[in-house]
């Protein structure tokens, strides 16, 4: 695939993703009269059946990252070149914040307000540094042991880290976006830096972990993408 179709697909996918994320969290609470462990399961529930919908949709094109820290994990790994990495990030930034003006617009929230929910503390940056490490090594290892489970497995694991981390953003373009929304899945923007520094703190033990536990062989690794 040409990059341009590649991007395009990072950006509708990453668009989606958040339409998915923000949306099931405004329904949700709607819904949930109160009631935020009903609100989310949506939350969870429709952001995980929309990530293996949207990887097995555009996997195929661009690979389906939809998140900078797997864009940046593959690129170590050598799938792909420094230059397409680059171009994936603007797109999939893109994307996020056109997703979370649809989902606002769909459900008739004011577009692109900022967030005032707070997400801070000690606990829940251990619990991106988490999230995003288990993400990345899920990646890392299926891609390459079970490829065509890997929308399944990714998708499980989202939804499960809904409930067994405090956070479970895992992806900067994902928590960037969502400090434009004030709503369920909002988060306030003085918090959105600790978050992409835990992010990537979890990339960087990911990539050292996992690059030692399945190291590249030349039965194992692909040549690089252009």
């Amino acid at each position: 695939m040409s990059l341009p179709r590649r991007l395009a697909a990072e950006g509708l996918g990453t668009g989606f993703l958040l339409a998915a994320i923000v949306g099931s969290g405004i329904l949700g609470e709607r819904l949930a009269d109160g009631n935020m462990a009903i609100a989310l399961l949506v939350n969870a529930l429709a952001t995980a059946a929309a990530l293996f919908t949207l990887i097995e949709w555009f996997a195929p094109v661009s690979g389906a990252h939809f998140n900078p820290v797997i864009t940046a994990a593959l690129t170590v790994r050598g799938d792909l070149s420094a230059r397409t990495a680059l171009a994936y990030v603007p797109a999939q930034m893109g994307g996020a914040v056109g997703g979370v003006a649809l989902a606002e617009l769909m459900f008739g929230e004011p577009v692109w307000s900022w967030s005032t929910r707070p997400r801070h503390g000690a606990t829940q940056l251990l619990g991106e540094v988490v999230s995003t490490f288990g993400l990345v090594g899920v990646v890392w290892v299926c891609t390459r042991t079970r490829p065509t489970a890997v929308a399944g497995i990714v998708a499980a694991y989202i939804g499960g880290g809904f409930w067994f981390t405090p956070t479970d953003f895992a992806n900067p373009a994902v928590t960037i976006a969502r400090a434009a929304t004030d709503t369920f899945s909002g988060i306030r923007p003085a918090d959105v830096p600790g978050f992409v520094l835990a992010e990537v703190a979890g990339v960087i033990v990911a990539i050292l972990v996992f690059g030692w536990l399945l190291p590249a062989s030349p039965s194992t690794e692909r040549p690089p993408r252009r």
